[in-house]
């Protein structure tokens, strides 16, 4: 079997190839990403390939499964370049697939594609999926939903599913992540656990995680079994809320209102200290609790780490500048002492 992954070096990306070369059944990986690594990877081929100006096509001929997971968190302040990737890059991989004779396609969801939603009790794939109006993630994943669900009865040949998975940590994407919504300015020794003195008890401030490695099973699940179509919720237990997090993190909950944390992010975003605008609370505090019973029950998936764990892993990761050789994952991807981060304004270019 022969899988085209695009966006293959990210966090997810890193693990899913690993998922997949693992599995007998898949001979042959071809890796897209813009730019090529040098590292070699069991069963891949790493192409070159951007989603947004290359002929996708004659890449993606002869794949048995395309996996689409490429995706920008940043320039947050330059949302026609994000845009361009998530939203009309998603659009062209779908149409290159299809023209390619590609019969199943994977696509990288989210919670973050959810409407509103309850915290107090988890919902199914059925919950709408009009996103967070001001978080441009949310706003790309819900349009990229909209695509879907115009793609699908159009081409019934076409197995197309989408995985939604909650927040995806591992530690190897450590620098990545730092860099991608903390930016430079945060020294990575103050993220040790014992300097995390409070967590801000916020009413509405529950999220779920999962791991990369459990995500990328989901993933090799989903393209290898001929039966698995449509949507699934993919995250692990237990569902982190600040009493929790306190416990993991040996902290105490202190009350902050969510204006406070809304403001505060708004703040320093404009002024280009920190890389995540203020959409990324509001998604946090909206988006529901998700049920993922269909995947255990119709992939025979089930997550192997502890929500818990994985964000402390995260964490560590984070203070230890951990990393894996691929271009987005490594250490050195901000410049010498973060200085490439700081001349790109910070979330201002890519």
């Amino acid at each position: 079997m022969r899988i085209v992954v695009t966006g293959a070096t990210g966090n997810v990306g890193s693990a899913t190839l690993r998922a997949l070369a693992a599995d007998e059944r898949v001979d042959e990986i071809v890796g897209l990403a813009r730019r090529r690594p040098t590292v070699a990877r069991p069963k891949v081929t790493w192409v070159a390939a951007d989603v947004v100006t290359d002929d996708l096509e004659p890449l993606l001929r002869g794949a048995d499964v395309v996996i689409h997971l490429a995706w920008l968190i940043q320039p947050s302040h330059d949302e026609h370049v994000t845009h361009a990737v998530n939203v009309e890059g998603s659009r062209r991989v779908l149409d290159a697939a299809r023209r390619a004779g590609v019969k199943t396609i994977v696509v990288a969801s989210s919670i973050g594609a959810y409407s509103w939603g309850p915290k107090d009790r988890a919902v199914d794939e059925s919950w709408p999926t009009n996103g967070i109006p001001s978080s441009f993630y949310a706003r790309h994943k819900a349009e990229v939903e909209r695509i879907m669900d115009a793609f699908e009865p159009a081409n019934p040949d076409i197995r197309l599913v989408r995985l939604r998975p909650a927040l995806i940590f591992q530690r190897s994407a450590g620098s990545e992540i730092r860099r991608l919504f903390a930016g430079p300015l945060l020294p990575n020794r103050l993220l040790h656990r014992r300097l995390l003195a409070v967590v801000p008890d916020t009413p509405r401030l529950v999220f779920q995680a999962v791991h990369a490695d459990d995500v990328a099973d989901a993933y090799r699940r989903a393209a290898l079994n001929p039966d698995a179509r449509g949507a699934f919720n993919i995250a692990a237990d237990p569902v982190l809320d600040p009493p929790t997090l306190a416990r993991l993190l040996g902290a105490k909950p202190v009350r902050v209102p969510a204006a406070v944390l809304r403001a505060a992010a708004a703040v320093t975003w404009r002024l280009h200290l920190q890389p995540s605008p203020e959409g990324w609370i509001d998604m946090a505090l909206a988006v529901p609790i998700m049920d993922t019973s269909r995947a255990r029950r119709e992939l025979g998936w089930e997550p192997v780490h502890d929500a818990g764990a994985t964000l402390l892993e995260l964490l560590d990761g984070m203070r230890e500048a951990a990393q894996d050789d691929t271009p987005p994952l490594r250490r050195g991807a901000g410049g010498f002492a973060r200085v490439r981060e700081l001349l790109s304004g910070i979330g201002g270019r890519g």
